[in-house]
């Protein structure tokens, strides 16, 4: 069986004759998303990468503030990329109205009806503020 520091070396880590080690993003990427599996912690994810569960949260905020790209999910989540652009485009319609359908933002049981005119970052403070009751 190999032991942690052949298993990250496996994986790019450089570690200095001091211990010191130098996580490339796409390792810290890979740790991120398997937190993110059901049934995983932080703190299992952690142990298995030999580093302190704070690194790991660190690491989860990086990609929470799209500072670090994680790999294509290879099993079905239960969450979506939210897209912003404050660009001048055609809402689409109601079709009974004829009006701008609003911006729906749904979570569990709860909808959240926007006006089409509310701006692209104060959707995205919404949708982080929903998403940090979970």
């Amino acid at each position: 069986m190999e032991t942690t520091s052949e298993f990250l070396r496996s994986l790019g880590v450089t570690i200095s004759q001091t211990g010191r080690r130098t996580w490339p993003d796409a390792v810290k990427a890979r740790a991120v998303a398997e937190t993110l599996l059901p049934g995983a912690s932080v703190n299992d994810v952690a142990a298995k990468y030999g580093v302190r569960a704070n690194h790991v949260s660190e690491w989860r905020r990086l990609a929470r503030d799209g500072r670090l790209v994680l790999p294509a999910p290879s099993i079905d989540t239960e969450f979506a990329a939210l897209v912003l652009c404050d660009a001048e485009i055609t809402p689409p319609f109601d079709r009974a109205e004829r009006q701008p359908a609003p911006i729906e933002v749904v979570t569990g049981s709860v909808t959240i009806k926007l006006d089409t005119l509310t701006p692209a970052g104060r959707i995205a403070e919404i949708v982080r503020a929903l998403g940090e009751g979970e």
